[in-house]
């Protein structure tokens, strides 16, 4: 990409979006082009279509998609599996129609089979059973990136498909009913701080091991591969190391400064045993993490903090989130 290369960066407020928009500045890119939600419903066809005819961006990283933790998975598997179908496909096809030289597709682990081997590989997709609690949503993931992949095959287009670890971050969903571990935890052990509640609950058995990558790492990763990465294989982006709900738990306590006792509730899901992604392709390709996980954690805490007058609220009735992956 050239600095003054025009960039439509689809759900810009969310996590992911937003720390792709901080980074892309920060190298100097400077013709960056977004719409919120309601200023373009992303699910609605002829509004994507008069947007990209209008606009016509050379790049289009699209980190908007309806998203949500196991409750919210759970309790809107339709939404969720209709609701991405719709963006992706939109957006997808609008790049063609429109001439976008690349375009980004991120997907997330939650694609991966249950039970593959750890850690995943890339060419693990579609080998075994999904986890049932987010299946329609990663069949909707796996549906983009067939799509990604199709459309290269078919009409030579340069799409590329990034699979991120667990993101946490800056302009992260800190709503307790739908929002993901390293967020709803650094919230409940904050309120039980200063609402000096002797415990919190953990949902699960606090054994599931995942990893996590701090959001900046990932827009950092997502430019690096935009300037060196073209091709049909989708590309893990992690950090390599996993670490038990348990410990990070622990961690979250330690950086809040609570002092109260952490319970967990087995009754609650524990979801995947485990998810760790193989970055060895991303790593030969020239990239590797540098925010360590105590770092990122106390930057995010900083920032909820900063902002906790301001917390992200749903804007939709059934309390799922447009404008980033997570």
């Amino acid at each position: 990409m050239e600095y003054n290369s025009k960039i439509y960066v689809a759900g810009h407020r969310g996590l992911v979006g937003s720390a792709i928009v901080r980074k892309l500045r920060e190298k100097g890119y400077n013709n960056l082009i977004y719409r919120t939600s309601k200023e373009l419903d992303l699910t609605d066809r002829k509004q994507v279509d008069q947007y990209f005819q209008e606009e016509k961006p050379e790049y289009v990283i699209l980190a908007a998609a309806k998203v949500g933790g196991i409750l919210a998975n759970n309790d809107y598997p339709a939404v969720f599996i209709r609701d991405n179908l719709m963006i992706q496909t939109n957006v997808i096809d609008a790049a063609y129609q429109n001439d976008v030289k690349k375009l980004v597709f991120f997907g997330s682990t939650c694609i991966y089979p249950k039970y593959t081997a750890q850690p995943m590989k890339e060419h693990s997709i579609l080998t075994g059973e999904l986890e049932k609690t987010n299946e329609p949503y990663a069949i909707a993931k796996i549906a983009g990136i067939k799509m990604c992949e199709s459309y290269n095959r078919q009409f030579g287009t340069d799409y590329i498909s990034l699979m991120p670890t667990n993101l946490y971050g800056p302009n992260d969903n800190f709503d307790l009913e739908n929002s993901h571990v390293v967020p709803a935890l650094i919230r409940k052990f904050h309120e039980a701080k200063i609402n000096s509640v002797p415990n919190v609950e953990v949902w699960g058995t606090g054994l599931p091991k995942r990893e996590f990558i701090y959001v900046d790492d990932l827009a950092d990763a997502t430019i690096h591969l935009i300037n060196n990465y073209s091709g049909n294989d989708i590309v893990n982006i992690g950090c390599g190391k996993d670490i038990s709900i348990k410990e990070l738990a622990e961690k979250i306590k330690t950086i809040v400064k609570y002092q109260g006792e952490i319970i967990y509730n087995s009754e609650k899901p524990d979801g995947t045993p485990r998810k760790l992604v193989d970055v060895t392709r991303l790593n030969a390709l020239g990239w590797e993490a540098s925010i360590s996980l105590n770092k990122g954690l106390k930057m995010t805490y900083d920032w909820y903090l900063e902002n906790e007058d301001q917390k992200r609220v749903d804007e939709s009735a059934m309390g799922v989130k447009l404008g980033g992956i997570r």
